[in-house]
Formats: structure tokens, sequence, C-alpha cells
């Protein structure tokens, strides 16, 4: 079983997997017209990749 501390990290990267679909399938698309919002959504979704990343990491080092 894993702790809190864990789980919390592994919910959180959940989450964040969630949200970067979002963004990808359905806000992008959504934005197809506005200029503003796909700039904001394309940085949004490097923001996401980058905490999934770090996430991973994270869960790999306290798997170990």
């Amino acid at each position: 079983m894993f702790d809190n501390h864990l789980y919390n990290l592994m919910l959180q990267l959940v989450e964040e997997h969630k949200v970067l679909w979002r963004i990808k399938k359905m806000y992008k698309k959504d934005a197809k017209n506005c200029k503003n919002c796909k700039v904001f959504w394309s940085k949004l979704e490097k923001d996401k990749e980058s905490h999934i990343k770090e996430l991973q990491a994270i869960i790999k080092n306290h798997l170990k």
C-alpha cells in the first residue's frame, strides 16, 4: 500500500493527463477562431506536459 504522499502525487499525475487531453482534443479546437486563446492553450499544453514529466520522475524515485 502506498502512503498518502505518493498517492497524492499519482492522483495529481492523472489530473494533469486529463487536463492535457482536454486541451489537445477540445479546447484548442474550440478556440480555432481566436489567436490569443490558441496561443494561451498551446502555452498551457506545454506547461502541462512539463508538469507530467516532472511528476513522473518524482513518482519513479518514490517507487524505487
